[in-house]
């Protein structure tokens, strides 16, 4: 998993921990492109700042557009009633008007005020007042999105911490099958923990397919294989059946091919350097689990560095045609069914 992903974890756990031992900051900028970090601090600061019995006095949670800047700050500035602190949220704050004159009170936040500033795939302006405020007086969180090629990695880490163990291919499934949405991720494996005994601590990809709703048979994530292998007969057969389904999306495969052969790229490049490297080298330029070292090792063998430049060309015309460029009207499944002969040719 990326740096800057590992990092927003470890912050949000820092957080989460210090809210239910009690030890609440004046006030939270709960921001970024990736929303399930936010939404869970916000949710762990709104079950832990105040007691049942206090909240009906303490407890305001209001939505951005349906206030204004000083309407909260006037709500901000009073006291607690029978209680040592209050709590006001603002769900979706990005879309308040005036959001930045709220920076006059988080200049001088009062210590018996939780506030909770929580955006929606939004950030705000780190040059305008607001943020440096909260950044001085309080606690500022972003959480950025997950690129296509980190979220394998982010799921093998998210089951660790919920004490199980994921086989790298059926990390890889449930990613191809979820998307990049952290959320949908954790929604997908409660769905799955439900139907998996009790004492289970492994999941596999059979479990992904049985549970989850996807075959890996016929996944992006076997297409890159086959091609990887240049098995022509099977790469063609999962791209017709992908090609077929109701659910394709011609973008996506693309994004998902891309990324594969950007892996091929860059590793090919590194071994021209060094082709005596261990491990732990091929796993930062891969940023795979070393089980997929073999399949890369086939794939620069099976594609010299000039035929993978090639087939980066060719992803990003078929990118453009699946986007309608030049007026195409060829089916998607006929596109990819089309590219990928065009890869294994390359």
């Amino acid at each position: 998993m990326a740096k800057g992903n590992i990092n927003i974890a470890q912050l949000c756990s820092g957080i989460i921990a210090d809210v239910r031992a009690g030890r609440f900051a004046p006030v939270y900028l709960l921001m970024g492109d990736e929303p399930y970090y936010p939404e869970l601090v916000c949710q762990a600061i709104v079950d832990n700042c105040l007691q049942d019995y206090e909240k009906d006095f303490n407890e305001t949670i209001c939505y951005g557009p349906d206030v204004t800047a000083a309407q909260v700050t006037t709500t901000a500035r009073r006291f607690p009633m029978m209680a040592d602190r209050q709590l006001v949220v603002v769900k979706e704050a990005q879309q308040m008007k005036g959001l930045d004159e709220l920076s006059i009170y988080c200049s001088e936040p009062l210590e018996s005020t939780v506030l909770v500033l929580l955006m929606h795939k939004a950030s705000a302006d780190k040059r305008k007042a607001l943020y440096k405020a909260v950044q001085k007086n309080g606690i500022v969180m972003e959480s950025p999105s997950i690129r296509d090629y980190e979220i394998a990695g982010w799921i093998a880490s998210y089951y660790q911490s919920r004490g199980l163990q994921i086989d790298p291919d059926a990390a890889a499934l449930l990613g191809e099958s979820a998307g990049t949405e952290l959320s949908v991720i954790v929604a997908e494996t409660e769905k799955l923990l439900r139907n998996l005994p009790e004492s289970s601590t492994k999941v596999t990809a059979s479990d992904i397919e049985k549970n989850v709703g996807i075959s890996r048979q016929f996944s992006i994530f076997e297409l890159t294989r086959e091609l990887s292998y240049k098995n022509s007969a099977k790469a063609l057969k999962i791209a017709a059946h992908i090609g077929d389904s109701a659910k394709f999306a011609m973008p996506m495969a693309v994004s998902a091919l891309y990324t594969h052969f950007y892996r091929i790229l860059r590793y090919e490049a590194a071994l021209q350097k060094n082709s005596r490297m261990d491990n732990s080298e091929k796993a930062s330029i891969l940023g795979v689990n070393p089980y997929f070292f073999r399949e890369y090792d086939a794939a620069v063998r099976n594609y010299p560095l000039a035929s993978v430049l090639g087939i980066m060309a060719l992803l990003c015309e078929f990118d453009y045609l699946g986007k309608g460029g030049d007026g195409a009207s060829t089916p998607a499944g006929q596109l990819l069914l089309e590219l990928s002969a065009r890869i294994l040719n390359a």
